[in-house]
């Protein structure tokens, strides 16, 4: 493996790009209800989390952390959600504050995305930044949970900035929840939504309409270009190097 790894850092590997394709493409959004035991054992979440160190990080601040919520301390979340709904909404009856409670047992793995808007001595990195960064991170964890066969999903809501969050988890006044991160066994598989098409998504500087958002046209770079690169299939998913 770091032979092949090696030899593709000298050069362009149809090979390398054919299997990072298939495993882009085989991230889905699975929802934490239908996320389910087993999730994975040590060695397979210290992979996971490694797999985070290769974000970008301009100044190598580490502005990002993430925090665990272990089966034992679900309890513990269950309230913060139920004290969030009720900082939000005092009226909030009975039934309202159960299902607020049960979204903190759902998913065998549970972890917390948090960016710190000051960690480090660099000013000049802003908060934007680091939000990106936390961002490549968490895409990065995604990735391999994917590549090691569980499926995972990103949740957020108002409970991120309630009060009885932040004093869970203990949170620093410079730092922001960004999102839940759930990791398990998917229980029941549904169709992907539709991706978007390279077209929906990127534009040329100095072409006419530039500074709007693009539907109808084509790329600068031929889109059959593209595909030439790495053997698709016929649903225009790349096939794996002993396929083709």
């Amino acid at each position: 493996m770091l032979n092949r790894m090696s030899a593709s850092a000298e050069g362009p590997s149809t090979e390398w790009a054919a299997l990072a394709a298939e495993l882009l493409q085989a991230r889905r959004t699975v929802l934490p209800r239908r996320l389910v035991e087993p999730g994975p054992d040590a060695a397979q979440r210290h992979a996971i989390l490694m797999a985070a160190s290769a974000a970008p990080d301009h100044g190598q601040l580490l502005p990002w952390r993430f925090i665990e919520v272990p089966l034992a301390r679900r309890g513990e979340l269950a309230e913060a959600f139920a004290q969030a709904l009720l900082e939000r909404d005092a009226t909030a009856k009975a039934e309202e504050l159960e299902r607020a409670r049960e979204k903190a047992f759902r998913a065998p793995w549970l972890m917390l995305a948090v960016v710190d808007g000051e960690r480090g001595d660099d000013p000049e990195v802003d908060l934007s930044e680091r939000i990106l960064s936390a961002g490549c991170a968490v895409q990065n964890l995604l990735l391999m949970a994917t590549a090691l066969g569980f499926g995972s999903a990103l949740t957020s809501g108002k409970a991120l900035k309630s009060d009885a969050l932040r004093r869970l988890f203990g949170l620093l006044e410079s730092e922001q929840a960004l999102c839940f991160i759930s990791i398990g066994t998917v229980v029941s598989h549904k169709a992907g939504r539709p991706r978007p098409v390279v077209a929906d998504y990127f534009q040329c500087l100095g072409e006419p309409g530039a500074d709007q958002p693009r539907r109808d046209k084509a790329p600068c770079t031929r889109q059959e270009d593209i595909q030439s690169s790495i053997p698709l299939d016929p649903q225009g998913r790349a096939l794996p190097p002993g396929r083709r």
